[in-house]
C-alpha cells in the first residue's frame, strides 16, 4: 500500500534494537483517514462480507481493528494481557513472548465472544516475530471458529513472523514488508 509506506518513509524512526518507530500515525497517535483506507485495503484481499468479528490484541492494534470493524459492520474483539475481575466463565489462552515487553505474556479471551460459528479475521498494527499472532490464531483454533484471514499493516519482515505465517500456508497478507530498517533507512520488500 503505497500511502502507507510513503508515511513510514516520511514519519517513521529506526531506534536501536530494529525498533520501527511509527506511533505518529499508526499506533500512539492514531490517523484515522490512513487506518479507514488500510480496512479498506484489507477488504481487496479478504472477503470480509463473510467474517462475523475481526480479532486483535490488546493494545495497539485497538484502533486498527476498531476501524476495521466499523468498515465491515462486525464486531471488534481483542485479546487481553492479564484478567480482569469482569470477565466471567471460561477463558480461551495462549502463552506468547512479547517482542515490545521482552517477557512472556499470556493472551487470554473469554469463551463468551468467540465460538465454533465465528469467521474471524485478524487484524493487526506491526508485526515483528509473529508471536502475537500466531497467539490469537491459537485463540481461534481453541474456539473451533475458522480463520478468513490476517491482515497485518506494517511487518518487519528481517524477523521471519510473516514468512512463518505464509509457510504454515495462512491467509496472510502484510501492506508494507519492511526487509530492512537502520540508519541508511528503510527498505521495503520489492514484491508489496
Amino acid at each position: 500500500m503505497q500511502e502507507l509506506k510513503d508515511r513510514i518513509r516520511k514519519e517513521g524512526k529506526v531506534l536501536p534494537g530494529n525498533i520501527i518507530k511509527v506511533d505518529g500515525f499508526l499506533n500512539h497517535r492514531v490517523d484515522t483517514r490512513l487506518m479507514g483506507n488500510i480496512a479498506d485495503e484489507f477488504a481487496k484481499f479478504f472477503d470480509v462480507s463473510q467474517i462475523t468479528m475481526v480479532l486483535t490484541a490488546e493494545a495497539s492494534g485497538i484502533a486498527l481493528a476498531t476501524i476495521c470493524a466499523e468498515k465491515y459492520k462486525v464486531p471488534m474483539v481483542f485479546a487481553k494481557k492479564a484478567k480482569s475481575d469482569n470477565i466471567e466463565g471460561g477463558l480461551y489462552q495462549s502463552e506468547i513472548y512479547s517482542y515490545t515487553y521482552k517477557k512472556k505474556v499470556t493472551q487470554i479471551l473469554s469463551k463468551e465472544w468467540m465460538t465454533a460459528g465465528d469467521r474471524v479475521l485478524i487484524v493487526d498494527d506491526f508485526m515483528a516475530n509473529g508471536e502475537a499472532v500466531r497467539g490469537l490464531c491459537d485463540l481461534v483454533d481453541q474456539a473451533g471458529a475458522e480463520l478468513v484471514g490476517i491482515g497485518i499493516a506494517v511487518e518487519k519482515g528481517f524477523q521471519g513472523g510473516g514468512d512463518r505465517l505464509r509457510s504454515q500456508g495462512f491467509p496472510y497478507h502484510a501492506l508494507a514488508v519492511i526487509e530492512q530498517a537502520d540508519e541508511n533507512g528503510i527498505v521495503f520488500r520489492e514484491d508489496q
